[in-house]
């Protein structure tokens, strides 16, 4: 039997690190994977570098820069597997909502001297530049879902993820529906569970950071929504959140806001 322990390397792009930091806060279990795997690049945790190529590659962050461009497909060159960890990486996440303006703009507003900066006009998931093998949501990831994701790799079998929304944990946790009994605006219907509905269980409604829920109807939830708005533009603005450019949610907003110009 080979000794050989599967390779693995953490990568960061633009992002907030949160992701990076879920898998840290495993603790105990990863110093469990870690005899299992040989961590070979994770800056966040070592500044211990080992060359690829490496058997699984975790990617956090969008791609918002020329030079992230061409480091995602050297990554990718090296890469048996590569895993896309978290919303920026798989939607664009936070950094996506300038792809709804003009990115100029707003960089002239936030920086004192623009021009000295190299960024492309839009920020893109991973799987825009390159094939992306697995994409786990989240914002940030669940630990026990990357846990889960890193040993059905290692086991050759289909990660186990809920496939089912935010509203089954909602049921599973017995949180009464913010949106049925108290008219909150919620994507929880439109969203992937794994966040285990942290928000709805706090009086507040989901905003979609696990992503859309595969078999979800985010257009039939939007007309929902649009009916009990507390402001004009709230529901486009709630799918155009941390997930806004994730296809469906995208799709959906730009339908609320099509409509609403039609109906000027």
């Amino acid at each position: 039997m080979s000794s050989h322990k599967p390779t693995v390397a953490v990568h960061k792009f633009s992002s907030c690190d949160g992701c990076q930091l879920s898998i840290l806060n495993m603790e105990d279990e990863l110093l469990d994977l870690a005899s299992a795997i040989d961590i070979a690049y994770f800056l966040e945790a070592t500044r211990a570098e080992k060359p690829g190529p490496y058997d699984i590659a975790i990617v956090e962050g969008s791609i918002t820069t020329p030079h992230e461009m061409e480091r995602i497909k050297e990554i990718r060159s090296e890469s048996k597997t590569l895993v896309a960890l978290g919303t920026c990486a798989t939607a664009g996440g936070i950094q996506a909502l300038r792809n709804f303006a003009n990115a100029d703009d707003l960089a002239s507003i936030v920086y004192a001297h623009p021009d000295y900066l190299h960024f492309l006009k839009t920020a893109t998931p991973i799987s825009e530049h390159v094939s992306v093998d697995l994409e786990l949501w989240g914002c940030p990831v669940n630990k026990a879902q990357v846990i889960e994701v890193i040993v059905a790799l290692l086991n050759h079998r289909k990660p186990n993820i809920p496939p089912y929304s935010v509203c089954m944990e909602c049921k599973q946790r017995g949180t009464i529906c913010v949106l049925v009994d108290k008219g909150i605006p919620c994507l929880g219907p439109a969203t992937q569970a794994g966040c285990g509905a942290i928000c709805p269980a706090n009086g507040r409604g989901c905003y979609g950071c696990f992503g859309p829920y595969r078999e979800g109807n985010p257009k039939s939830l939007s007309t929902t929504l649009q009916n009990i708005e507390r402001y004009p533009g709230e529901t486009a603005r709630l799918f155009r959140g941390i997930s806004g450019y994730a296809p469906s949610f995208r799709k959906t907003a730009d339908a609320i806001s099509a409509n609403v110009k039609e109906a000027k």
